[in-house]
């Protein structure tokens, strides 16, 4: 039988072990996810922010910009500014929505791609050595948890 470890990670309860604090593990190792992260990026010239845009848009383009600052997690005064640097760096383009000449969209330019391109692979094999380890099953679990935990705040 699995121990309950719900009361050591509950803060209201005198059990509680920070070690046991799911958002605790979660943000450790999204910090040290970051920081590996950030070097090999800036390696190719850009930024944290900057490849959560492009994978955003890598998947699906054009996208109104408050579509993808929720994609993203980056609020939308904060996209702003990376709109208009990203903008500038010609990675990419921005066009009135066809359904909604008051929304703007926003979409990879083939330097945009040829980016994405390069940070998919510098950030790949990280990504493996993350998941060595995992099987599928276990893959899938963790996918589906985090998914619960965040709905779970809805």
């Amino acid at each position: 039988m699995t121990k309950d470890l719900r009361p050591l990670g509950d803060p209201g309860s005198e059990e509680f072990r920070v070690d046991a604090y799911p958002f605790y593990l979660l943000n450790r190792a999204v910090s040290r996810y970051n920081v590996v992260i950030e070097a090999e990026l800036r390696a190719i010239g850009i930024d944290i922010p900057t490849w959560r845009v492009l994978m955003v848009l890598g998947e699906k383009a054009p996208r109104p910009i408050a579509q993808v600052a929720r994609s993203t997690v980056i609020n939308i005064s904060t996209m702003a500014r990376i709109v208009e640097r990203m903008t500038r760096a010609g990675l990419i383009d921005s066009r009135p929505s066809s359904e909604d000449g008051r929304v703007t969209e926003i979409f990879l330019t083939t330097t945009g791609q040829e980016k994405l391109a390069a940070a998919r692979a510098v950030t790949a094999p990280i990504y493996r050595k993350l998941i060595r380890g995992f099987g599928a099953e276990d893959f899938g679990l963790l996918i589906d948890m985090l998914n619960r935990l965040h709905d779970n705040l809805d």
